[in-house]
């Protein structure tokens, strides 16, 4: 079965699944994403692992096993989602020590918050993509203004309404001084509310 190769597209939550995100993946060479649900501890860690700047006061659990693992010289070479059955993605972390190499089975998200850390690539079976891959639909929140897509995340988890990915424009983010934004990104990251941290990283990021 040949591999297909994949980047992360992005994170969304659920308006109607309390605690519920949707991790994209996007195949490289195509169009097509693959949705995959995740809890919201898996969903921060993999935000905190893609945000460069976001530096944790303490280690996530993640952060541990990388910290573990290069202090006894192991290696994640790479992650394949391997397996869907009934809804749920099944997934392979590749490792390696002293030339050795080893398959050791993970939760999807687990796995990527690993590969993200390891600068590891992540491939999933092509017959899987064909399986659950999908074309999201996307649209502009504001026709004036450059702003994130939308992704229609409720479909996957509910089939019922459409969210969209948070710029912030909520929490009022938009309306703060580049000094204070990063004031609360200090305190954000002080406080581990790496979620937050995340939208007020983004918000900065656009204004560069």
């Amino acid at each position: 079965m040949s591999l297909v190769r994949l980047k992360i597209k992005g994170i969304s939550y659920s308006q109607t699944q309390n605690g519920a995100y949707a991790l994209i993946l996007n195949e490289v060479e195509g169009d097509r994403k693959l949705p995959i649900v995740i809890g919201a501890f898996e969903a921060q860690s993999i935000a905190i692992a893609l945000e460069k700047e976001i530096k944790p006061p303490r280690p996530l659990t993640h952060d541990l096993f990388k910290n573990f693992s290069d202090r006894f010289g192991i290696v994640v070479k790479q992650v394949i989602i391997h397996k869907l059955v009934d809804g749920v993605f099944y997934s392979s972390v590749i490792c390696e020590r002293k030339g050795v190499e080893e398959i050791i089975d993970a939760r999807t998200s687990d796995a990527i918050a690993l590969a993200l850390r390891f600068n590891a690539p992540i491939f999933t079976y092509k017959t899987i993509l064909d399986k659950a891959g999908i074309f999201l639909k996307f649209s502009t929140k504001d026709k004036d203004e450059e702003s994130d897509d939308s992704i229609v995340v409720d479909e996957i988890l509910q089939e019922s309404e459409t969210v969209e990915i948070d710029s912030g424009a909520g929490d009022g983010y938009r309306e703060m001084t580049l000094e204070e934004l990063h004031k609360e990104l200090d305190k954000a990251v002080a406080s581990e509310d790496y979620e937050k941290a995340a939208k007020l990283r983004d918000e900065i990021s656009k204004r560069k």
